[in-house]
C-alpha cells in the first residue's frame, strides 16, 4: 500500500527526522568541499575506457566471419554501451561534474548514445522522478506507463498480459524510455498540450533517426562483405544494454521494501521529509565493484536518490554514513544481492498482473485522490541538486 506521512510509516518525531535531514545536508557538504582531482581523474578515465572499448569493439567486427572475433567485439561494443548509457550519461546530465566547468562533461551538453533526446530525459527523469520518487499519480516511472507495480494503481484486465510487457519493455528498454517523456496517460485522456507533443515527436524522430543511422547502417557498411554480421553485432550489444539498463533500474525502485506514497506527503513537504521519501523508496543491491561500475554505481540507487547531483564514485563512501544513519534512526535500508532484489521484483510483476482478490493477503490499497497528474506549472519548485532541464521542449 502507498503511505500519506514519512514520520508515520518511520514512528520518528518532527524534531527525529529534521536532525536526519541536517546530518545528510552535513554529508552533502562534506562530499562537496572533497571534490578534486581524484574525481575528476576518475571520470576522464572511465570516458577513455569506454571510447577505446567501443573502437576495439567495432574495429574486431572487421573480422567477424571468425566466429570467437564476432563474440569478443559485441561484448566490448555492448560494453561500451553500457558505460556511456549508464556510468557516463545518465551521471553527467544529473549534474555530477558540472562543478569540473568542463563543456564536453557538462549536463547542459551531453547528447547520450540512446533514443531518448537528453533534454526530454531530463525532464522526465531529473525533475519528475527524482522529485516525486514513488509518488502514485506523480511518478511516471512507477511501471512506465504499462506495468501494474503497485495494489494503488487499479487492475485492469490489460495488466494480465503484464508478464509479456515486461519481457518486451527488457529487450527494448531504450525505445520505452524513449517514449516515456510524451506522457501517454496524458495523451490517451485528450489533456496533452499538441504543441508540446509535436515538439516531442520532432525531437525523438530526430533522435531515432541519427541512432538507426548510426548503428544499423553506417558501421554495418563500413565492414563491406560483413554488414549482416556486424548488424547482428550492433542488435546484440543494444540488446545487452537495454536489458541490463532495464534489471538495474527495476532493482533500484521495485524491490521488496521500496515504498510507495500517496500525493498527500507532497503536502508542506520539507527538504528534510524529501530525504527521507528517497531512503524509503529506493533500494540498494549488492555485488562486486566492476558490477556497480557497469551499473553507474547505481546499485548505490539510495545514496543515489539522497544525492543525485554528487560524484558517483563516492557512492560507495557515502552509503557507510547513510547505513550508519539508517541504524541510528531505526530506519530500514533495503539492500541485498541483485538476484534476490531481482525475485522480488518479478514475483511483483506477476503478482500484481492478477485481480486484487488473488493478493488479498496484502494490505488493502489506499484510495486515490487524484483525478489526473499535474502539469509542470502545477507542480512545486524543483529541488536545485535534481540536476538542470531548460524547459525548451515543453516551451517550442
Amino acid at each position: 500500500m502507498a503511505y500519506a506521512d514519512v514520520r508515520e510509516y518511520t514512528h520518528l518525531t518532527d524534531e527525529e527526522v529534521e536532525a536526519l535531514g541536517e546530518e545528510l545536508d552535513a554529508i552533502r557538504a562534506e562530499i562537496e568541499e572533497s571534490r578534486g582531482q581524484a574525481d575528476r581523474d576518475y571520470i576522464l578515465r572511465i570516458i577513455a575506457i569506454q571510447r577505446r572499448l567501443a573502437a576495439a569493439g567495432r574495429i574486431t567486427l572487421f573480422a567477424s566471419f571468425f566466429p570467437p572475433a564476432w563474440l569478443l567485439g559485441t561484448v566490448m561494443l555492448g560494453s561500451a554501451k553500457i558505460l556511456e548509457n549508464i556510468e557516463i550519461g545518465h551521471n553527467t546530465m544529473h549534474g555530477q561534474w558540472d562543478w569540473m566547468n568542463d563543456p564536453e562533461i557538462h549536463s547542459s551538453n551531453w547528447e547520450w548514445d540512446t533514443t531518448q533526446p537528453a533534454e526530454q530525459w531530463k525532464h522526465s527523469h531529473n525533475y519528475i522522478h527524482h522529485q516525486f520518487t514513488n509518488v502514485i499519480g506523480h511518478d511516471n516511472d512507477v511501471g512506465y506507463g504499462i506495468l501494474r507495480m503497485s495494489r494503488d494503481q487499479k487492475w485492469h484486465p490489460v495488466y494480465l498480459g503484464q508478464p509479456i510487457y515486461n519481457a518486451l519493455l527488457a529487450m527494448f528498454f531504450e525505445w520505452g524510455v524513449a517514449l516515456h517523456d510524451l506522457d501517454l496517460e496524458a495523451i490517451r485522456k485528450g489533456e496533452k498540450d499538441p504543441k508540446v507533443l509535436r515538439r516531442q515527436l520532432k525531437q525523438i524522430r530526430q533522435k531515432v533517426g541519427k541512432q538507426v543511422l548510426k548503428d544499423y547502417l553506417v558501421y554495418p557498411a563500413l565492414t563491406g562483405p560483413f554488414f549482416l554480421r556486424t548488424l547482428a553485432a550492433n542488435v546484440t550489444a543494444n540488446l545487452m544494454r537495454n536489458v541490463w539498463s532495464y534489471l538495474v533500474i527495476f532493482c533500484g525502485h521495485f524491490p521488496d521494501g521500496a515504498v510507495h506514497f500517496t500525493e498527500e506527503e507532497l503536502e508542506d513537504e520539507t527538504r528534510a521529509e524529501w530525504y527521507l521519501r528517497q531512503m524509503l523508496g529506493s533500494a540498494n543491491f549488492e555485488g562486486s565493484k566492476l558490477t556497480h561500475l557497469m551499473a553507474g554505481q547505481l546499485g548505490y540507487q539510495i545514496e543515489h536518490h539522497l544525492f543525485p547531483d554528487l560524484p558517483s564514485n563516492r557512492y560507495a563512501e557515502i552509503s557507510v554514513k547513510v547505513k550508519e544513519l539508517c541504524r541510528r534512526y531505526e530506519i530500514p535500508y533495503t539492500t541485498g544481492p541483485l538476484r534476490k532484489q531481482y525475485f522480488q521484483v518479478f514475483r511483483t510483476i506477476m503478482k500484481l498482473s492478477l485481480p486484487d482478490r488473488f493478493t488479498s493477503h496484502d494490505p488493502a490499497p489506499t484510495p486515490p485522490r487524484m483525478a489526473r497528474r499535474l502539469r509542470d506549472d502545477e507542480r512545486p519548485t524543483r529541488r536545485s541538486e535534481l540536476g538542470k532541464w531548460s524547459g525548451a521542449a515543453a516551451m517550442m
